[in-house]
């Protein structure tokens, strides 16, 4: 018996890990008397927890779907792609979680009312953060979303006629994007652009995404409200554990499927299967010429604005000071990291296995890991993959959702209504946590996309970047500049975006509706099995042209198995300006979707004709313009602006430069003497006598920074084994 396409086992399954979850919260919120208790934990956490918390909220329901998705549209690049960013932050978090637990503070928006000395841009960095992690939970409600529907998916015999309908141009645009675009004649290339632009359905599920996504918010809600992070915390260790185990048990149903469908066996014969049935472009880690999105300099350009902007990310603090010292903190927080971007490399793998199996049967990428998890699991763990990734989705969310309460309540609840009891302040927060909850689902119901989510989220931090990261290493930095650099970048990035869409005839202006231009990619390969079957398609389809006096061009030659020949693939249009493209109204009206990419329509209204550009090359100018302009402003500026007060100076970066202990009363008693005294670890300035605040480095600091790289060159060592075995 099934329930909307769930055996009784799975939905067994789920409600108890569900009971088990709820009761831990329940169990947690004893344990909470004060804010601190609520929001850190009562900062408490030795190395286990750390690592597992850490992991836990970097591991949320979208990372192994959203490593499926870019790896079943743009190949090992999206391996990549999910991969650089946190390899050039690994040596970065290795410093930075040793400041969030030396700052001791409960949220990180206190560190700008201490460094520059205003409320008003703590408070402010409060908002934004919140409206940030509304976008983290939105990717991670899409994910968990999809994922469940792919699972519950109708049987064509229970499709609809429109259904039906769109299925089948779905599966005409599968057709035509498979077959080589020289081979093509002009009707099918034109029907081939039409589709592309359409982007038709090709599965259909018997649960209606929006309501599953609201009725599991209220559950993660209920939760999350009277657990704190105790309860958060304790539950990242059960579900990363799991999902760790569900993704490594994946792979020998996958690799067994594998090697029956392309006979072969043994574990080589999975990689043998890959290279014998991938486009060689599949296995480009830095991209290739006929991947859209990921070329090398994206995949480059993202990489360095993730890595700034990660840093600032509140949740860091909160995971790494909720640590008993800054060493448990950066051990367990680096440990924890390490162990995504490795499951990353095994998500990616289980990835590529996905697509051999499943691409020619979805056209949403977002769906695959649903496919995958219903076909390849036994019933049972079916519904414990579903609760893994509700239950990762849950403790990443509560998370963040506590991070956001924190700052919203500390930096400008307080503020406003001082002198309260605590409380007041943990039920204050308790409130804020709901109305967090309800911008998260509005975004998510507004934005439907993961890989949009994915990199607009990933870039919004780029508003306040340059100001943690000069002001943390830059005594000469000042209030003055810090704002111009948060207003300018926020105006640029978030508030034009959206708030010129909403003026009359900005969506349907001609001007912004442009795309680049189309475009073909000619590559060599050695032929093999499916080059083969699709070149005997193409000349099938020719000849019967040729018999009905239709046939273009020249008949297409045969091809034998290791043949060089050379293969032309299209490259459609893509819209420039507009995040989640452009869409065609019943009347044929053409409108921008989503929000306006501001610095793009700035560098046209320049003069710079962006349709005759590549489309990852317009987005990565819009990366550069988010690095360099906020640094380059707020630099400039402050060296024409007064200084900040010399003794709060001192005392800031002098707590910088002094360990936390797990020793609360004795921890509070070195922060007395530092006060009296701010200048005493100035000895440990690596420039004594310049505005620079950079630290000597310790035999800890060398230390760990060469476990960083070793971990590195292994993630290095996996990748290229990854895609070179078995070819």
């Amino acid at each position: 018996m099934k329930i909307l396409g769930l055996p009784i086992l799975d939905i067994a399954v789920i409600f108890v890990y569900f009971a088990v979850v709820v009761w831990i919260g329940i169990r947690a919120m004893k344990n909470i008397k004060n804010t601190e208790d609520y929001f850190l934990g009562g900062r408490k956490f030795g190395k286990a927890i750390s690592t597992f918390a850490a992991f836990g909220q970097a591991t949320s329901a979208d990372s192994a779907v959203t490593t499926t998705t870019f790896v079943s549209t743009n190949g090992a690049a999206g391996i990549g792609m999910g991969l650089i960013n946190g390899v050039a932050a690994m040596p970065i978090l290795w410093m930075t979680t040793m400041w969030y637990r030396r700052m001791r503070y409960t949220s990180l928006a206190e560190y700008f009312e201490e460094r520059f000395g205003s409320k008003k841009m703590a408070g402010f960095y409060a908002l934004a953060q919140t409206v940030m992690f509304m976008l983290v939970a939105a990717v991670g409600f899409v994910a968990m979303s999809k994922t469940i529907v792919a699972i519950a998916e109708k049987p064509e015999s229970a499709l609809t006629q429109v259904e039906l309908e769109e299925r089948n141009l779905a599966l005409e645009l599968k057709t035509l994007q498979d077959r080589d675009f020289q081979l093509l004649d002009a009707s099918e290339r034109e029907r081939l652009e039409f589709l592309s632009k359409e982007n038709p359905k090709r599965s259909f599920s018997y649960l209606n995404q929006n309501y599953l996504t609201i009725g599991i918010a209220c559950l993660i809600l209920f939760c999350a409200v009277i657990g704190g992070l105790e309860g958060a915390f304790i539950t990242e260790v059960i579900q990363g554990s799991f999902i760790i185990i569900l993704t490594l048990m994946l792979i020998p149903f996958a690799m067994i499927r594998i090697n029956n469908e392309y006979d072969k066996t043994g574990f080589m014969g999975t990689f043998e299967a890959f290279h014998e049935n991938l486009p060689d472009a599949f296995f480009k880690i830095l991209g290739s010429p006929n991947v859209p999105n990921f070329t090398w300099y994206y995949i480059l350009a993202f990489g360095v604005l993730a890595a700034l902007n990660i840093a600032v990310q509140a949740n860091q603090l909160t995971s790494a000071g909720s640590a008993k010292d800054d060493e448990t903190a950066r051990m367990g927080f680096v440990t924890g990291i390490f162990i995504k971007r490795y499951c990353y490399v095994i998500w990616g793998f289980v990835a590529m296995m996905t697509m051999l199996l499943f691409s020619a049967e979805v056209s949403d990428a977002d769906y695959v890991w649903g496919l995958a998890t219903r076909q390849l699991l036994p019933s049972g763990l079916v519904g414990l993959m579903i609760a893994c990734l509700m239950a990762a989705l849950m403790s990443t969310v509560v998370a963040l959702m506590l991070t956001s309460s924190a700052l919203v309540t500390n930096s400008i609840y307080k503020p406003l209504f001082p002198r309260k009891t605590e409380g007041h302040y943990v039920f204050a927060g308790r409130i804020f946590c709901g109305i967090y909850f309800i911008g998260a689902i509005w975004v998510t119901l507004s934005m439907d996309d993961i890989l949009t989510l994915f990199i607009f989220m990933t870039g919004f931090n780029s508003i306040i970047a340059a100001t943690f990261w000069i002001g943390m290493t830059w005594r000469r930095a000042t209030k003055a500049a810090a704002w111009t650099s948060i207003s300018v970048t926020f105006i640029f990035t978030l508030a034009l975006p959206l708030l010129i869409p909403l003026l009359s005839g900005a969506r349907d202006n001609p001007d912004l509706l442009k795309y680049t231009n189309g475009y073909t990619v000619s590559n060599t390969y050695t032929a093999k099995q499916v080059d083969l079957d699709e070149r005997n398609t193409a000349i099938e389809v020719w000849d019967k042209l040729d018999e009905q006096g239709k046939a273009e061009g020249s008949r297409p030659e045969p091809l034998t198995m290791g043949q060089s020949f050379i293969k032309e693939d299209y490259i459609s249009p893509k819209p420039i300006f507009w995040q989640n493209g452009i869409e065609e109204g019943d009347n044929g009206e053409l409108r921008g979707q989503g929000m306006l990419k501001v610095e793009l329509v700035t560098l046209q209204m320049a003069g710079f004709d962006l349709t005759k550009n590549k489309h990852a090359l317009n987005e990565t100018i819009a990366f550069l313009a988010r690095i360099g302009v906020p640094f380059g402003l707020l630099i400039l500026i402050s060296l024409f602006t007064p200084m900040e007060e010399k003794r709060r100076l001192d005392f800031f970066y002098g707590k910088i430069r002094t360990p936390a202990v797990s020793d609360h009363a004795k921890d509070a008693a070195t922060m007395e003497e530092l006060r009296k005294d701010p200048t005493r670890t100035d000895h440990l300035k690596l420039f004594p006598n310049s505005n620079w605040e950079f630290r000597k480095w310790t035999r800890a600091d060398w230390r760990g920074q060469g476990i960083v790289l070793i971990g590195v060159a292994g993630l290095a060592l996996l990748m290229y084994l990854l895609v070179t075995l078995g070819k």
